[in-house]
């Protein structure tokens, strides 16, 4: 595991860092909005994740493309969507990302790479190899990454979208959230392998394991596999054991029935931010001026989403088509 961030420069840490604590403070205050019934729908967040989702995206640029899951708030943080149209869309309010028409499950950003978050287990996987075809054919030099967790890994879409895109070196990097539960589903008692990583070796493709608590782990590895997928070698399979903070979504308690206080308390003490404040070299002063900035943001983006117009009926005939 790294223990510093070698050749990185001290405003790459820093960009890495203060993206961190924006995910984490919008998943916060976010929970707080729905809780005070301010945000329309349901939301999954992913506070405890931020590791994951900066690791991959700062290993990406504008072009490549992601595709998400229902807990993508993160993920499309990570990859530059800008914070009032997303608040916007969580507010149901026709200035939001997707017009209100997707809501926090649905949530998508074409213009920053973000081709959707998809609340069907697994159905994100054969998108991702689709996008990754047309990679090929175009040339640039394109990576699709496609976002899943532990129990998307046992779905049918995992392994036939797997071996097509190692049939045909689609330049594509599966990425496994493994945060130990699928829903309320332990994943010791879902999955037949304790490391989801090596089921690449079905596949005759990369697989590796990674600490998701590391932003750092998470963007070394991730950077290899881009490299990789850039260069015409094919998919890669990475898992990353990381763990969420709150409940399977915003209507279920914090622990729930399915796991216990001792080791929520064990993995908090491996918080992904301040494992970065380490890895990143993130100094006190430093850290309070990132949350500092960020909390203007949020209040920006929360500003935006009040005073931004619902939609109108007829809006619902807009959009149908691409």
């Amino acid at each position: 595991m790294p223990d510093s961030a070698g050749s990185f420069t001290k405003e790459k840490m820093g960009e890495m860092y203060r993206t961190m604590v924006r995910i984490r403070r919008f998943e916060e205050r976010t929970q707080e909005l729905f809780e005070a019934g301010r945000v329309a729908g349901g939301i999954h967040v992913s506070v405890g994740q931020e590791a994951c989702s900066v690791g991959v995206c700062s290993a990406l640029n504008n072009e490549d493309a992601i595709l998400t899951t229902h807990r993508g708030h993160g993920h499309s943080i990570a990859k530059g969507t800008q914070l009032p149209e997303m608040m916007a869309e969580l507010f149901g309010k026709a200035s939001g990302l997707c017009h209100a028409k997707g809501g926090s499950m649905h949530i998508a950003d074409v213009s920053k790479g973000h081709y959707g978050a998809h609340s069907i287990v697994g159905s994100n996987m054969p998108l991702a190899a689709g996008i990754g075809l047309a990679f090929q054919f175009n040339g640039k030099g394109q990576v699709a990454v496609s976002f899943f967790g532990d129990g998307a890994s046992n779905q049918g879409a995992f392994h036939e979208s797997m071996n097509l895109c190692a049939i045909w070196k689609l330049p594509v990097i599966y990425f496994c959230e493994n945060n130990r539960y699928a829903s309320s589903t332990g994943v010791a008692t879902s999955t037949s392998v304790e490391d989801i990583s090596v089921r690449a070796q079905g596949y005759g493709v990369p697989g590796i394991t990674v600490d998701g608590m590391d932003v750092l782990a998470v963007h070394e590895v991730v950077a290899e596999a881009v490299r990789r997928a850039r260069a015409g070698e094919g998919p890669s399979l990475v898992e990353a054991k990381t763990y969420r903070f709150y409940g399977h979504s915003r209507r279920e308690e914090k622990f729930g029935t399915y796991r216990s206080e001792a080791e929520w308390n064990d993995w908090r003490e491996r918080d992904p931010l301040t494992v970065a404040e380490r890895v990143l070299e993130i100094s006190p002063e430093e850290k309070e001026e990132h949350f500092r900035a960020v909390e203007a943001e949020l209040a920006e983006a929360v500003e935006f989403a009040d005073a931004s117009p619902a939609p109108k009926i007829e809006d619902a005939y807009e959009d149908l088509y691409a």
